[in-house]
């Protein structure tokens, strides 16, 4: 497990500042009778007549079949297998990269503004996105880039994107979901109410998938609250990236079922400043964790009675005086955050 713990503790990083910025109400927005943000409240509407989309968005579920292997072409597989091998090393993000379509499967913040012939999406690492509504189309021959050309037509109360002409270094998450230079991607935003937006995400890649796949997002107001930076600082880290997945699978020991089974529960905390919810579950005498609920649990491996390595990162459960599990700590390159175990 060494080597694969220096994998997790050493790295890309990334740097939040405090400030009274986040505890700042957010203006104009309309309250409950005890002041607080309404979100069920209907959506705002632009000078156009469409719903304005502009607002700060933190994603509250996403669900979809990224991770279904029948879809993904044979070397596709065998890539995302060495990824997962290699520790996710060549992530974009942990390279201070730029993420491309892999923002439509993270968990930061992102802000939109909504413009008469432009949207921009600005996210929390500086990198920023321009949705074309002046009707213009997608260029057919596009040069490559980290963030892709799109363009927008509303449908009604729906906000049509389609992108193009993102280079191949980036993935879809960051479980090693590569894609060619072919990739399409085509978003509708629905804004139901004030408070929430929904994003069916479509990518379609015939050089690396043999059927599109398929996202939803639902998204809530990020209200009395504001985002700041966090910028990846070490992108020069890479070479103290060592260590396999594997290595794990030889460091494992046994443990006892019935201390497994003491594991199993739900675990809530703040991982930096997004609410965590970590599930364990049983089958078969093996730990799985999920991370937010979105049904995709992966295995733990034992490196010790309370130590374990799951999802490329380190999971360390504690116990009171009594002997009670009371709380996990999961490692992180950018530290440990510990969650209590929920009643």
């Amino acid at each position: 497990m060494k080597n694969v713990a220096i994998a997790l503790l050493v790295s890309a990083a990334t740097t939040t500042l405090n400030a009274q910025w986040l505890t700042l109400p957010t203006p104009s927005i309309p309250r409950t009778a005890d002041g607080k943000p309404n979100l069920g409240a209907p959506p705002p509407i632009g000078h156009d007549g469409h719903p304005d989309l502009s607002g700060l968005w933190s994603v509250a579920s996403s669900k979809g079949d990224l991770l279904d292997v029948s879809k993904r072409q044979p070397w596709l597989q065998a890539l995302v297998r060495q990824h997962a091998e290699d520790l996710y090393k060549d992530f974009s993000g942990y390279r201070c990269l730029p993420q491309g379509p892999g923002y439509q499967t993270s968990d930061g913040l992102k802000r939109l503004i909504q413009g008469a012939n432009a949207i921009a999406i600005l996210n929390e690492d500086l990198t920023y996105r321009q949705i074309f509504m002046d009707g213009r189309q997608l260029e057919s021959d596009p040069n490559p880039t980290w963030m892709g050309y799109s363009v927008g037509r509303w449908r009604g109360d729906t906000l049509v994107v389609e992108s193009n002409g993102f280079n191949d270094r980036t993935w879809l998450n960051n479980k090693g979901l590569s894609h060619t230079e072919s990739l399409r991607v085509t978003e509708r935003y629905r804004r139901p109410d004030f408070g929430h937006l929904e994003v069916e995400v479509t990518f379609d890649d015939s050089g690396a998938y043999v059927a599109p796949l398929h996202l939803t997002v639902t998204l809530v107001l990020a209200a009395d609250t504001e985002m700041l930076e966090a910028v990846c600082e070490n992108p020069h880290g890479q070479q103290h990236w060592v260590g396999k997945a594997s290595d794990a699978q030889r460091g494992a020991v046994n443990v006892r079922p019935d201390t497994l089974r003491e594991y199993v529960g739900v675990y809530k905390g703040l991982w930096a400043r997004t609410l965590r919810t970590v599930r364990i579950t049983l089958v078969d005498e093996t730990l799985y964790v999920d991370i937010d609920d979105r049904g995709a649990a992966e295995p733990m491996v034992p490196q010790s009675e309370s130590s374990f390595f799951g999802r490329g990162l380190g999971y360390a459960f504690l116990r009171d005086a009594q002997g009670k599990v009371t709380g996990v700590v999961e490692q992180h390159v950018s530290g440990s955050y510990t969650y209590p175990r929920q009643p």
